[in-house]
């Protein structure tokens, strides 16, 4: 199955649940996460959108750090990133977190096609694995896109995020 991106509808309600912690497992843990998302990043340094990300190299290694650790945790992996959401939602802190950014749909896309090209390169995961991370991302980088073609800026509530929990 390919990973599709799907397009962003203004003002619609998101349904996204959070990775499975078998992803996290299955990728090879902290190690196997770390090597995934430090090579999507170095893709993203070169890629359209590095201007949202520092261009100083020790600045970038903190956000790439950072970002990674986030990915951990809401993979399943340990409370990493715990500290950088202060008490808040993972999921909410990091939509709040890209308000400062002015993200259309062409630079989510962008974001995605690298992902999409980091994950691919991941050898020996399962598909169903990496359909569940991919839907996760695809779904939850919905509610970062701010900035639309008709000029208009929208910031998604929270509230229009309906994160599925375990078990439902």
């Amino acid at each position: 199955m390919a990973l599709e991106i799907t397009p962003v509808v203004k003002g619609e309600k998101v349904r996204f649940k959070n990775p499975s912690p078998e992803f996290y497992e299955a990728i090879g843990g902290e190690k196997g996460m770390r090597k995934l998302m430090y090579n999507f990043y170095d893709k993203i340094y070169e890629s359209d959108i590095a201007h949202f990300f520092p261009q100083d190299e020790e600045e970038f290694e903190k956000v790439k750090e950072k970002n990674t650790k986030f990915f951990i945790q809401i993979c399943g992996g340990p409370k990493v990133y715990e500290g950088e959401a202060k008490g808040m939602d993972l999921n909410e802190y990091m939509i709040r977190l890209h308000d400062e950014f002015s993200i259309n749909e062409k630079a989510r896309v962008e974001w995605l096609g690298t992902m999409r090209e980091a994950l691919e390169e991941v050898e020996g995961l399962d598909e169903k694995l990496k359909e569940d991370f991919w839907n996760y991302l695809d779904q939850f980088s919905k509610l970062t896109v701010n900035s639309f073609s008709d000029g208009s800026t929208y910031y998604a509530g929270y509230t229009q995020a309906e994160e599925e929990k375990a078990g439902n």
